[in-house]
């Protein structure tokens, strides 16, 4: 699996949660929007077109509705929608991401791209896709909950910058490293275990 066509599919979270941190609260709805722009760009992008990339749907839809609340509250709900949605919507997204993991796994879609027809139903296959989506799944969640955790101590600069850049961008760089090194693994006897 290409490592940089999933970077791209989770471009709009990068950025939202980049927006979400340097616009003032009343700006959540432009985030929302600039994310939910990213996010069908990013399924206008990718081939095959058909079926839609789960990833990029579910985000698109997610922020949708965090651009259309945002540029319709009103200035206090704005700023809670700011202070707790941005953080929140990691936890949205990677419970979303979770649930469909005995449906189709996200990753499978980005895999089939790689693997020839002929494996896509074999066990090792299905396995690897699982526990790739389902690391995923929970790493987002982390992030949202590093999230939330840096919204609600953000009067304690040096802990909110921990959890709320230093730590996400820590997760991210385990999981690109865990997505590319564990269908390696696999295929060469190690199943392993989670991420590095």
């Amino acid at each position: 699996m290409k490592v940089s066509v999933l970077v791209l599919n989770f471009l709009p979270l990068i950025v939202f949660s980049l927006l979400a941190r340097v616009l003032p609260s009343n700006g959540i709805g432009v985030a929302g929007l600039v994310a939910a722009v990213l996010a069908l760009g990013a399924l206008l992008l990718s081939r095959p077109i058909l079926p839609p990339k789960i990833i990029s749907v579910l985000s698109l839809v997610v922020f949708a509705v965090i651009a259309a609340l945002g540029l319709t509250l009103g200035r206090q709900d704005d700023a809670r929608l700011a202070t707790w949605g941005g953080a929140g919507v990691g936890v949205v997204l990677g419970l979303l991401i979770l649930a469909l993991v005995p449906v189709m796994p996200f990753t499978e879609q980005f895999a089939r791209e790689q693997v020839p027809r002929s494996a896509w139903g074999s066990p090792t296959f299905r396995r690897v896709n699982r526990v790739l989506s389902t690391a995923w799944g929970v790493a987002i969640v982390a992030l949202g909950v590093s999230r939330i955790v840096a919204a609600s101590l953000e009067r304690f600069h040096a802990i909110e910058v921990i959890f709320g850049l230093i730590l996400p961008v820590w997760i991210i760089v385990q999981m690109l490293r865990f997505t590319k090194s564990y269908p390696e693994r696999v295929a060469h006897g190690g199943a392993g275990g989670g991420p590095d």
